[in-house]
């Protein structure tokens, strides 16, 4: 085996594709990238399928050593990436030589950075995925450590200078607004509580994880009781006791007896976890049938669309 091998972990990294599908009955979470805008522009660099397995870098601090000439793309938090001590941008292909040393800085604004080889990392596939989900402790999947070796799929691949344009890429310290599609309890909610929530700011607390984020902000007065326990989503808003929302994500537990207002689409959920404790948001109701084609949108557009020439930009198929 040939690949990275790891300096520094830094504050946590893992291999995530875009996740796990069709466990949570066995009690499984979902996994996966929690930002899969970032994720999608690491691949597509790449000219990846869209589900090739990206390290996941929280909050900056990795470090590696090539052990062969190879090719990676970057993408995610705002974050300067250093070869060899030199420091260049994220969001576009490295070329690595053997003997190349790697580092992504603590990020300037975002929590998360992605790190692509060219058809993904060769890392062991459970139940139809290669994503980890540490809490789960399954034998084999883990957090990446010092020392280990991170092998692409493909050993060699030709190195194409790609960046993603300005336009596409994230901005992290931008004001968020959460668009939240009605849930199951919706209408359960007292009318003063729903307008509570959606014309308060709130701000990322520092209980925050791949398993969700709790907010601090005005407390809902008169959240439904505990209801039966049911099946969770991704993007789920949970009203607990204390009448402050938790946004569940790709670690959470898959079933809970929380009252939820709504659900964030996927999207909305990846803007939220590349947000900081201390960071602002607001949220918003929105039509379940603007969140799917916008999702129909997004996906199509990386399907359907290569890079010109020079790698500077895009063009539809």
């Amino acid at each position: 085996m040939s690949g990275l091998r790891v300096i520094n972990p830094g504050a946590r990294a893992t291999v995530q594709d875009s996740g796990r599908r069709g466990y949570r009955r066995h009690g499984l979470s979902a996994g996966g990238a929690l930002d899969i805008h970032s994720f999608s522009w690491a691949n597509k660099l790449l000219d990846n399928p869209a589900n090739c397995a990206c390290v996941e870098i929280l909050l900056g601090g990795f470090e590696a050593e090539a052990e062969t000439d190879m090719v990676i793309a970057v993408a995610g938090a705002a974050t300067s990436i250093r070869v060899n001590g030199n420091t260049a941008d994220g969001w576009q292909t490295v070329q690595l030589h053997k003997g190349d040393t790697i580092a992504v800085d603590p990020a300037r604004s975002g929590r998360i950075t992605y790190l692509a080889t060219p058809g993904g990392f060769d890392t062991p596939t459970w139940f139809g995925s290669r994503s980890v989900v540490v809490r789960e402790q399954i034998e084999g999947i883990e957090a990446i450590q010092k020392e280990d070796i991170l092998s692409p799929v493909h050993a060699t691949a030709r190195y194409q200078p790609r960046q993603v344009p300005e336009r596409f890429r994230g901005h992290y310290s931008d004001r968020l607004t959460l668009r939240l599609v009605p849930a199951a309890q919706h209408s359960l909610f007292h009318q003063e509580d729903l307008l509570r929530l959606t014309t308060n700011t709130y701000r990322v607390s520092n209980q925050s994880d791949r398993m969700g984020f709790r907010l601090d902000g005005p407390a809902l007065e008169r959240a439904p009781e505990g209801i039966i326990s049911e099946g969770i989503a991704v993007g789920s808003v949970q009203i607990p006791g204390d009448g402050k929302p938790i946004v569940l994500l790709n670690d959470c537990q898959t079933i809970g007896g929380y009252p939820k207002p709504g659900t964030l689409g996927a999207l909305d959920a990846g803007e939220l976890a590349q947000r900081l404790p201390g960071q602002e948001l607001e949220f918003c109701f929105a039509n379940l049938a603007d969140i799917q084609n916008e999702r129909v949108v997004f996906h199509r557009f990386f399907s359907e669309t290569r890079w010109n020439s020079d790698g500077a930009d895009l063009v539809w198929i």
